[in-house]
């Protein structure tokens, strides 16, 4: 039987990845993509999730959730590499859609629709997740498991020294998230930051005769050029396909049972990930936070995964 997962994402070039590997997927039925404000603001992370879906045309459409503004406000965006519609500058039309529900609210209504079965694969800021939370008192018992691609345990930040992106926009949401009752698995910089797409793999996507091959060949190429723009890189990061891989291949990475939160009023360490690792703690895990990754190995699954897209 498939798994049902909720795609909470701020499409940003990498999630889009992440939604292409996950939609033709046999082993998921994607119930839902609710967007959030990240990389960019929430009218166009709402607007890319629906391009995404029409551009790519997947067997089975999810619903999909709009996103609102975090109410403490969001800190910084990620035009600068994933150009001004956070898909490499592809402007793709959208078709004009009614009745589009809040993302808290699609969480929470699938979530009640499938007790226990939904993992919420958090690949934005975790704004979404927190309103839920608070919009249903027993929602955290309900969840089947929260997948995040989120944090650093030693890679330092990405953003600010000590804080990556998804956490830092919103710290406030991503305590509520790490202290709720609910089952979760965080996917830091640390692993992600050891795979990244070169140029040579770019020449391995499908091929530009697919949905998912033109999609792809539209949206990456100014990603690599910003990333070696802007970072000095040969090639881009693809944090949030890596996370998809973990929820596809856990056996792909090692993990540890750690107790995590978030600093939310730091001066200099706003939105920075804390792990209690002190001998003799008496505080409860309440996370699985992955530690290693087979780089190879992940890298060859994401790839597969795309030519799947291709496939369908």
């Amino acid at each position: 039987m498939a798994r049902k997962v909720i795609l909470d994402v701020d499409p940003g070039v990498d999630d889009a990845l992440a939604i292409c590997m996950a939609l033709f997927d046999p082993r998921l039925e994607v119930v839902a993509v609710t967007a959030t404000a990240g990389n960019v603001s929430a009218e166009q992370a709402t607007r890319n999730v629906q391009g995404i879906i029409e551009q790519l045309d997947p067997p089975r459409l999810p619903r999909i959730g709009a996103a609102k503004e975090p109410d403490f406000g969001r800190e910084g965006d990620n035009r600068h590499l994933y150009g001004a519609d956070g898909l490499g500058n592809a402007h793709f039309p959208v078709a004009e859609l009614h009745h589009v529900h809040p993302a808290e609210k699609v969480i929470c209504d699938e979530v009640r629709a499938a007790p226990d079965a939904i993992t919420i694969v958090a690949l934005g800021p975790l704004t979404n997740i927190a309103r839920a939370l608070a919009r249903d008192s027993e929602l955290a018992s309900l969840i089947g498991r929260i997948h995040i691609m989120g944090g650093s345990m030693r890679a330092g930040g990405n953003v600010t020294p000590a804080a990556e992106f998804n956490i830092h926009c919103d710290p406030a949401a991503a305590r509520t998230v790490f202290r709720s009752a609910t089952t979760k698995t965080l996917v830091p910089l640390d692993v992600t930051n050891q795979v990244m797409m070169t140029y040579a793999q770019f020449d391995e996507l499908p091929p530009e005769s697919t949905k998912a091959g033109s999609f792809l060949r539209r949206i990456l190429p100014h990603c690599f050029r910003t990333h070696r723009a802007e970072l000095g890189l040969e090639g881009m990061w693809i944090h949030d396909a890596v996370a998809m891989a973990a929820l596809l291949h856990p056996e792909l990475f090692h993990a540890e049972a750690l107790t995590g939160d978030v600093e939310t009023r730091g001066e200099l360490t706003t939105g920075a990930t804390v792990f209690d690792r002190r001998s003799g703690r008496k505080a409860h895990a309440n996370m699985e936070v992955l530690t290693e990754v087979d780089v190879a190995a992940v890298m060859d699954c994401i790839l597969r995964g795309l030519h799947a897209a291709a496939k369908r």
